[in-house]
């Protein structure tokens, strides 16, 4: 019988032949998921594969062969200090949406906020990280999708917050959006799309193919939802309320602008671990 290892030599090899960059910390966690064990225990696993779990393993490789990430292949990513179910519903949680996360909760604590809201919660990892860092916090999420909203009821199960969220089928171009929401907030947080229609295309697989289009295109110039939300947050925002955005590369100074033009007062661009100005935070 072929060892663990030997397998996932095999399949590295494999999947760059096809050019499929993958990590062996991935095929640990694609290895793992097929045997139902922690990643861990991958060192320590003595048995011999069964007919079952290699051919788990070996679907997940074809899988990852045809450019499907390894977290929508198992399920699950862990974000900041949680870990989420993901699928073809919601966008995968990145490590540089982490710093929008740190930057709220900072915020969250020195005012002693209670009330949060997010335009476009997806799996629900960046409000949901929130509620279960501040026990004080309560707040909504709203999505467009029906699909996106049951994955993010399921993590807040997961994470033990359900009973301090509501998560809402809406679009932030509703109409009715104001009155539908119903209160105003100490914080808004938004990841929303931001990638410019004409450069969808241009996207890695693992990006175009399995992420939700709603939750990537941004319109023409890739700011179209940064202009709706800026100006609806300083209806929902309390007096001295917080507005912080994500954006992508080289968008920072322009969302800044959009924002300001509402109304907001620019504190500060956070950067991400790679350096990027990723995290625009306005005060009301």
């Amino acid at each position: 019988m072929t060892s663990i290892s030997d397998l996932m030599a095999e399949s590295l090899r494999l999947l760059r032949l096809k050019g499929i960059e993958t990590s062996r910390q991935e095929l640990r966690l694609l290895m793992a998921c097929a045997l139902d064990i922690a990643p861990d225990e991958i060192y320590f696993y003595d048995k011999d594969l069964t007919e079952n779990q290699l051919v788990k393993f070996e679907t997940f490789i074809g899988q990852r062969a045809e450019h499907c990430p390894v977290d929508k292949i198992i399920g699950h990513r862990g974000f900041y200090k949680y870990d989420f179910e993901v699928n073809c519903h919601v966008l995968s949680p990145r490590p540089d949406t982490e710093i929008l996360v740190e930057e709220a909760a900072k915020i969250v604590r020195q005012n002693n906020f209670t009330k949060i809201l997010e335009f476009g919660v997806g799996s629900g990892c960046i409000i949901l990280s929130l509620l279960a860092d501040v026990p004080s916090l309560e707040g909504i999420g709203t999505d467009i999708s029906e699909k996106a909203l049951e994955t993010a009821r399921r993590n807040a199960q997961r994470i033990g917050v359900e009973q301090r969220i509501k998560l809402m089928l809406l679009d932030w171009f509703d109409q009715d959006i104001l009155q539908k929401l119903g209160c105003r907030f100490d914080i808004i947080v938004s990841n929303p799309p931001y990638i410019p229609s004409g450069e969808i295309n241009l996207l890695d697989r693992e990006v175009k193919d399995f992420d939700p289009l709603t939750a990537l295109d941004g319109g023409k110039d890739g700011l179209r939802d940064f202009r709706k939300i800026s100006g609806l947050a300083g209806q929902l925002l309390k007096p001295e309320g917080y507005l912080l955005f994500e954006g992508g590369e080289n968008q920072a100074d322009k969302i800044a602008d959009i924002a300001v033009g509402h109304g907001f007062n620019l504190l500060k661009k956070a950067r991400d671990l790679s350096g990027i100005e990723r995290c625009i935070i306005l005060k009301k």
